[in-house]
């Protein structure tokens, strides 16, 4: 029933999340366990997240039934409705990349120490994509009902269960739940600084940063070859590295392919921390304004950009 075997590995992390939170819950650890626990949990719900990602761009599975109910699971991984993430990225962030009808773009955040634009770069584009997320369920709730159907299922279901869970037991709730899902959705979001900043929107390869190690790409899905997913969005995740050798690796800037995405963290925010393009120059940020209004630019997009209940082809 898996479009790809690959995705075998996608549902061991959407199991090791459930086994984390359920048996941390459960042993109710204390002192530097607990922390550890903790973190682990939230990395696991990071890459749920990323699962989440992956899930509205290429189908898990042939059926369109069961890619319905496996939104649900990822949704209740990654701790929000997978259907809510569709608009502002599929339809603003990868159609209007780094423009001002990209409400993730990097030019949002402009302090002069490095490390505060991606510590604050959740917050400085959370609000458009909030705002544009539900002014385009809005828009589309009666052209899209099958799309505004799953989207209420999820919301219903997320954020039933987290309702449950806080009454059974707060404190549990707000360690092995809450923390771990809200480290999901900042880390998922943050992430576009890394992908894009310094980059060169206008070019066919430069546009966004790659991480190619293995180990880094084993655990993320491969979600470090973001250049060839904004060349082909659909392309599933395991054919990423393959494509990116073939199309981008002999002509990309050499600044684009890091292997390490904790030594170029290092360098990019702590030391020298610096905020530079790939040529090495200063990133100027001019006075750009607000966001445009994406919502209008893409009322007519197909139903095929809406994720795996979108359409009746993504089944296939």
């Amino acid at each position: 029933m898996l479009r790809f075997s690959a995705d075998w590995r996608t549902i061991f992390f959407l199991c090791l999340f459930a086994t984390l939170a359920t048996t941390g819950w459960i042993l109710d650890p204390h002192g530097p366990l607990l922390v550890a626990w903790v973190i682990v949990t939230a990395i696991s719900s990071w890459i749920c997240a990323v699962i989440a990602h992956n899930t509205v761009h290429s189908p898990v599975f042939r059926n369109r039934t069961l890619n319905k109910l496996f939104q649900g699971w990822v949704s209740l991984s990654y701790g929000f409705p997978v259907s809510e993430y569709v608009p502002g990225h599929n339809l603003s962030h990868h159609k209007f990349m780094q423009l001002r009808e990209d409400v993730m773009r990097t030019s949002k955040v402009n302090f002069r120490w490095n490390l505060l634009n991606f510590l604050f770069f959740f917050f400085a584009v959370g609000p458009g994509v909030t705002v544009g997320n539900y002014k385009y369920k809005k828009v589309m709730k009666e052209r899209l009902p099958q799309w505004n159907r799953q989207l209420l299922y999820e919301i219903i279901a997320v954020w039933g269960v987290k309702a449950v869970l806080l009454v059974l037991d707060w404190r549990k709730a707000i360690l092995f739940v809450f923390i771990p899902h809200l480290f999901a959705v900042w880390g998922i979001t943050t992430v576009n600084f890394l992908q894009h900043d310094g980059c060169d929107n206008d070019h066919p390869v430069n546009h966004s940063r790659n991480f190619v190690g293995g180990l880094f790409n084993w655990f993320t899905l491969n979600n470090g070859y973001h250049g060839i997913h904004h060349e082909t969005p659909g392309l599933h995740w395991s054919l990423a590295p393959a494509a990116h050798a073939e199309r981008y690796h002999a002509t990309i800037h050499p600044a684009l392919e890091q292997k390490s995405l904790a030594v170029y963290m290092f360098k990019a925010l702590i030391y020298p921390g610096k905020r530079v393009t790939i040529d090495g120059k200063p990133v100027v940020i001019q006075n750009e304004g607000p966001d445009h209004d994406w919502v209008q630019a893409t009322r007519e997009t197909a139903l095929a950009d809406l994720g795996a209940a979108g359409s009746e082809s993504s089944a296939a």
